[in-house]
């Protein structure tokens, strides 16, 4: 393998390879929010990523959906997220922050005063989320009135800036799998009939105000967007995907971001793999900057995307998080870790900070 493992150039920032490492939520953050110190030793440990991209962080109280997600709202998630961002500097890595509103995807036992979630339609997910007592049916939502939705565009260049204070080198906006913006892109979750509903260039409308707010705080080569436009975590549908997301990819191209990340497929996809891939290659075509794809790559897959011109970069999950040193073992094809799913969410070292680095012993 040679061009997975090429430089590549993300606004003013040269990245070491073109392996990325996707966001995975982990719930291991305290009650009010704030990544401790173990996130610190997970995220260096992983520093060899061409980039890597944190678990979805809640911009606001109102954003949250699970419990123990970690924020960047308050001025102490702000510095634990410094703390974060130093460590893996030290062991030489770039890493971006995913600005994260879930929207319906909560409860209300989770949001302030115990309010119920905002959307743009109210309509309930066929969902569940995580609370303290467990799993649970998400909490019926409420539509986000002309204020609402001007009070979350707030928030969103708040938390911008705040990832800017913590000392980021950029974030990435979450718009994927059937949270809030993608909720406003989709034909399933938004019924509203002002200029954020009805055709799909005002369902966009939502994702590009966000955009806009946040290019108020970062240089746009230091801004990214991931979406899913086949993915149907979280009840998610849409009427026409080729036409949505072709509007939502053609309106980004005109902002100059610093890259769009594509989830191409998922176990919760609405259609056959290869109609989900149809629908990425066609967006790959309309996009003008760096394209990372994720959804099932291994290291010849990987290699290939980026050979082909396909992608410019390969963003990887589960592969991540079971391989420390994920870059080194694809670069020499050597076994990789299998991830153990009771670990996923919450609690502590085992299976977060607890996979083994390869070890030269295993080249022989």
């Amino acid at each position: 393998m040679t061009k997975l493992f090429e430089p590549v150039r993300l606004g003013s920032l040269s990245l070491a390879n073109r392996v990325f490492m996707a966001p995975l939520t982990r719930n291991r953050a305290d009650a009010a929010g704030v990544p401790g110190e173990l996130a610190a030793t997970y995220y260096a440990q992983r520093a060899s990523a061409g980039l890597i991209v944190t678990e979805a962080t809640q911009i606001s109280p109102m954003g949250k959906g699970y419990i123990n997600t970690p924020g960047i709202h308050s001025p102490e998630q702000v510095r634990g997220w410094r703390r974060i961002v130093d460590a893996v500097h030290q062991s030489g890595g770039r890493i971006f922050l995913q600005l994260w509103h879930v929207g319906r995807i909560s409860h209300s036992s989770l949001l302030p005063n115990n309010a119920q979630p905002v959307a743009p339609s109210a309509i309930r997910a066929e969902s569940h989320t995580f609370i303290a007592t467990g799993a649970a049916q998400v909490s019926e939502p409420v539509a986000l009135t002309a204020r609402g939705i001007e009070e979350t565009l707030a928030d969103y260049g708040l938390a911008a800036a705040h990832a800017r204070e913590a000392g980021f080198d950029g974030v990435e906006i979450h718009a994927a799998n059937g949270y809030l913006i993608d909720q406003f892109l989709r034909t399933g979750s938004n019924r509203r009939s002002d200029e954020y509903g009805g055709v799909a260039r005002n369902r966009v409308r939502f994702l590009t105000a966000v955009v806009e707010r946040v290019l108020e705080v970062w240089d746009r080569g230091h801004v990214g967007v991931r979406i899913s436009p086949t993915v149907g975590f979280n009840d998610m549908s849409d009427e026409n995907p080729i036409e949505t997301f072709s509007v939502a990819v053609e309106s980004l191209n005109g902002y100059g971001l610093g890259y769009l990340h594509v989830v191409e497929r998922s176990q919760d996809s609405k259609g056959s793999s290869a109609q989900d891939l149809a629908v990425s290659a066609h967006l790959r075509t309309l996009w003008n900057g760096l394209y990372v794809a994720n959804g099932g790559y291994d290291g010849q897959t990987g290699e290939r995307a980026v050979r082909t011109g396909h992608a410019d970069a390969v963003a990887y999950g589960r592969a991540f998080l079971a391989n420390p040193d994920l870059p080194r073992r694809l670069q020499l094809g050597v076994a990789l870790n299998e991830p153990d799913p009771s670990t996923f969410y919450g609690g502590g070292a085992a299976g977060y900070t607890s996979y083994p680095y390869f070890s030269k012993v295993m080249v022989d």
